[in-house]
């Protein structure tokens, strides 16, 4: 054990506010390709939905023109909205809030 005693640091002034990153949102856009019942796959095969909820957030994308499927980190939206456009989906994100 050493004999080297404590030392007090003295903590800065900090002015900033530290706001924490606003969530955010991956958005599926209706569109005239795909069926209903291939939307309502997607969405349970990547998110792991149930079929009631996948059917929903399509009902919305279907008669409300879009649905916002997942929020979280931007990188994590950024994958989602690739991964539906891999399914072949047309996809968005945005911050939350902004929708």
């Amino acid at each position: 054990m050493s004999g080297t005693a404590p030392v007090e640091l003295e903590r800065p002034d900090i002015d900033e506010v530290v706001v924490p990153d606003t969530p955010w949102v991956t958005i599926v856009w209706n569109d005239p390709v795909n069926l209903m019942s291939y939307v309502t796959y997607v969405f349970q095969t990547y998110f792991g939905y149930t079929r009631e909820k996948a059917e929903k957030l399509m009902l919305d994308v279907h008669h409300k023109g879009k649905a916002v499927v997942s929020s979280g980190t931007r990188e994590e939206m950024e994958r989602d909205v690739e991964a539906m456009h891999s399914y072949g989906l047309w996809a968005t994100l945005q911050k939350s809030g902004d929708t």
